[in-house]
């Protein structure tokens, strides 16, 4: 039976398959020639086992994120859940702005940011470290009323306590967000008004380690 091939990069490729029984998803982590052939197993099985715990650690708070089914390291393969409909919030953000007026668009896009913004506070709240924050690591999956948020992509995870960590996380997105969707920039803003609400006892930390982040990142682009 052919593959169905969902999306190929430089990191891997995405695939419809099956796991005893069920419908999945195959994420397949590609071997990289120019690292040497032990650090690359490493590294790439790191990956892997950074994905499964975070997104078990996600669910365990009651985080949506993929249900991981298997994890192959020989192969270097991960078998886990599949959301046919969903969307990637970067198509759903460039979608809302394509079709509505911006007076429209608005209320929709602080609605989605609201939500997400929640969660990061929610992940953060329980030491989870995403590592990728972007718009294309998070699904908008419609449901009967409204949609969920969904995050995916652990392989740059951790578990850590570290209020730098977690402003480096905040930064990675706001980054993100500026380069994407440089046309509204108030995104980060509705993001981060709602992550106050869910971040936990260390928000004035955590908000202090992001505003030094940014402002080294501020520095580094002047010098550059």
């Amino acid at each position: 039976m052919a593959l169905e091939i969902l999306k190929q990069g430089a990191e891997g490729r995405l695939y419809l398959g099956e796991f005893k029984g069920e419908s999945c998803l195959i994420k397949e982590r590609f071997v990289k020639k120019y690292r040497h052939p032990d650090l690359d197993t490493q590294i790439t099985r790191q990956r892997m086992k950074a994905e499964v715990k975070a997104a078990g650690r996600c669910l365990a708070a009651g985080i949506l994120a993929p249900r991981i089914l298997h994890s192959d390291l020989n192969t270097h393969k991960l078998y886990m859940e599949y959301f046919g409909s969903a969307k990637t919030a970067k198509q759903f953000i460039q979608k809302t702005v394509a079709e509505s007026a911006e007076e429209q668009a608005k209320p929709l896009l602080e609605e989605l940011c609201t939500q997400i913004g929640g969660i990061i506070g929610k992940m953060h709240a329980n030491n989870i470290i995403h590592g990728d924050l972007t718009t294309s690591n998070i699904l908008i999956n419609p449901k009967a009323t409204g949609y969920d948020v969904i995050f995916i992509d652990f392989g740059l995870s951790h578990y850590n306590q570290a209020t730098e960590d977690k402003g480096v996380d905040l930064y990675v997105l706001e980054r993100a967000l500026l380069s994407t969707h440089s046309e509204q920039p108030y995104l980060f803003d509705y993001i981060l008004a709602a992550y106050r609400k869910e971040c936990g006892k260390d928000e004035e930390a955590v908000l202090a380690k992001f505003e030094e982040v940014r402002a080294r990142g501020r520095k580094r682009t002047m010098i550059g």
